[in-house]
């Protein structure tokens, strides 16, 4: 039996015009906005105006009539109603200077707390200078940081191999834990390791807008970054989002945020390191599976400080994975 149709709003991610559409399934729907905005069908999907969630069949059945959706077609992208909050604002950003001085001599005399916070987010986004990579482009990101940073990429490149080096330095350090005649055999690995980071700069190119390819699996080319915890569900339920380039207070807000190992350092990974150098028996350790749970986005995620996750995971290492497989020899018979 087919699905009774329901209204919705539909818009495209370009302009503001809103059409009606009645459908009953989203395939249906999606067809249907396609047609009307001159979209292809492949490539294109459906989100909720409000905070950029993209529908699937299920999550479409359980939207009341009248819902206002985003047809995106293939390579567009929409975060919600902020959206369209930066189109506002980039109507009049030749004027942008003026309006955040007028802003601010309204927040001075305002106590309505609901305005307060209109005007202090309105200052805030009009602050932003999200395509200024370089320091003379915009002076006021890099207050309270270190002369030697030049761009904001060299900044966040540090932070991330700051972080990288404070995992090694754990993995070196437990070696007091390990048993001594495993001892030789773990700095070998450790070794091995660090050679790796130092051979792809300690995995810093994932916040380099310069290195767009590799750092794609974190972030957008616009520099955009998406909370993934907690590491149990596909997304935070809050939807946090940052921009680390837009300007300093977001800066120094994302430093706050936390990279998450899934299966955890501490309790799960370096242990079970240890224990198979220790155990061994002539196998031979297979250190890149360790390299990849302690150093790698396979087993890490940014998170927001309110989503990492601090009590235990209980996940394990991959116990077909310590080890490397010996390779067989067939006799000639």
């Amino acid at each position: 039996m087919a699905e009774p149709l329901r209204p919705f709003r539909l818009r495209g991610c370009g302009g503001p015009q809103k059409f009606g559409v009645a459908a009953g399934s989203l395939r249906g729907l999606l067809r249907k906005g396609c047609r009307l905005l001159q979209l292809p069908l492949a490539g294109s999907r459906l989100c909720l105006y409000e905070d950029g969630t993209e529908l699937t069949e299920s999550y479409f059945r359980a939207l009341p009539p009248q819902t206002e959706l985003v047809l995106l077609g293939p390579g567009e992208s929409w975060r919600g109603c902020a959206s369209d909050i930066e189109r506002l604002l980039a109507a009049f950003c030749s004027q942008q200077g003026a309006v955040v001085e007028a802003a601010r001599r309204l927040l001075t005399d305002e106590r309505a707390p609901r305005r307060q916070k209109l005007l202090a987010d309105l200052i805030h986004n009009l602050s932003e200078n999200i395509l200024a990579e370089d320091k003379e482009d915009d002076k006021k990101w890099f207050e309270g940081l270190e002369s030697r940073f030049k761009n904001k990429s060299s900044y966040l490149r540090h932070s991330c191999e700051s972080r990288m080096r404070g995992y090694m330095r754990e993995v070196s350090g437990f070696i007091s834990n390990v048993h001594p005649a495993a001892r030789d055999a773990y700095r070998g690995i450790i070794d091995l390791m660090a050679d790796k980071l130092k051979s792809v700069k300690y995995n810093g190119c994932y916040f380099d807008r310069r290195e767009e390819e590799e750092a794609a699996r974190l972030c957008t080319a616009e520099g955009w970054f998406s909370c993934q915890g907690p590491f149990d569900r596909d997304d935070c339920l809050c939807k946090h989002s940052i921009n680390p380039y837009s300007n300093r207070e977001s800066r120094i807000l994302f430093s706050t945020w936390n990279l998450d190992h899934i299966i955890e350092k501490k309790r799960a990974v370096v242990p079970e390191l240890a224990e198979a150098v220790k155990t061994r028996d002539g196998r031979e350790v297979n250190w890149e599976y360790f390299y990849q749970l302690l150093f790698t986005l396979d087993n890490l995620k940014l998170v927001h400080i309110a989503c990492h996750k601090k009590t235990n995971h209980n996940l394990s290492c991959d116990k077909t994975r310590i080890y490397k497989k010996r390779k067989q020899t067939h006799e000639i018979s």
